[in-house]
């Protein structure tokens, strides 16, 4: 039964963003593999609203080899098929500092997690890929990478962050050049301010940013559904043409202005 349908593998999947790709991808049928560090049961729990729906929660670090050997395993031996892989795991540095700062410390474990750690998940999953092209049991995979408007805005107190991020989008484009002749198709997704547990911190800033200074040109929030629907566009085929494409869901806040 599982192997008749489309199976999706979405990492960070307990974070705002990731619920509600996880969400929404159970809502079209897919099989929705949700990997997080949450300890098992605090992660079924916190997805909520895919109960019923063939979810499976996998608790993982992809930050470590023996995460990834994790996730790679169950998903060739346990589910035996995948079309879909969202890498949407990341974290913020534990405190913001400034770039003269910055420490080999805090740099390690963003790097780690948001660009080692999807690099050698990507790597180790598109193998997999080729072999199920190959031996026709999928057709035209894809995988989606959430980067963030910090691939390419200067924020110099969370350095790490930016490089990380700057790091997907190449990391994208790289993977999106070399799976194209298997009929894999690479995308990068750049949330703007979205509404999110890691962006409270800060939500004071962007509402005067928002709302007072006219930061963007649609005057509001992101919502982690504004991120879910542009997955969910991708995975269903609407950009096979596009392959190494970028969406900026950030409210208009790429465009250069006067």
């Amino acid at each position: 039964m599982i192997r008749e349908r489309k199976v999706a593998c979405v990492t960070g999947a307990c974070g705002g963003i990731g619920q509600e790709i996880c969400l929404c991808l159970a809502q079209k049928n897919f099989l929705v593999i949700s990997v997080d560090l949450v300890e098992e049961e605090k992660g079924k729990n916190l997805i909520q609203g895919l109960k019923g729906k063939g979810h499976i929660y996998l608790e993982a670090d992809i930050g470590s080899s023996e995460g990834r050997k994790k996730i790679e395993g169950f998903v060739r031996e346990k589910i035996k098929r995948l079309d879909l892989l969202v890498n949407n795991a990341g974290v913020a540095p534990l405190q913001r500092t400034d770039i003269l700062e910055t420490t080999e410390e805090s740099y390690d474990r963003v790097m780690n997690i948001n660009l080692k750690g999807t690099f050698f998940l990507t790597q180790s999953l598109a193998r997999y890929l080729i072999s199920l092209v190959e031996s026709g049991v999928v057709q035209q995979p894809r995988i989606i990478n959430i980067s963030s408007i910090s691939a390419y805005a200067s924020s110099v107190n969370r350095a790490e962050y930016c490089l990380s991020k700057a790091g997907v989008s190449m990391l994208t484009r790289l993977f999106a050049h070399r799976l194209a002749r298997y009929g894999i198709y690479v995308y990068e997704i750049r949330p703007g301010i979205i509404a999110t547990p890691m962006t409270a911190s800060v939500k004071e800033k962007y509402n005067r940013l928002i709302f007072q200074e006219d930061l963007l040109p649609v005057s509001r929030w992101g919502k982690p559904q504004d991120v879910a629907a542009a997955v969910l566009a991708i995975a269903e085929g609407y950009f096979d043409y596009s392959t190494g494409m970028v969406f900026d869901v950030d409210g208009g806040f790429h465009l250069r202005r006067l």
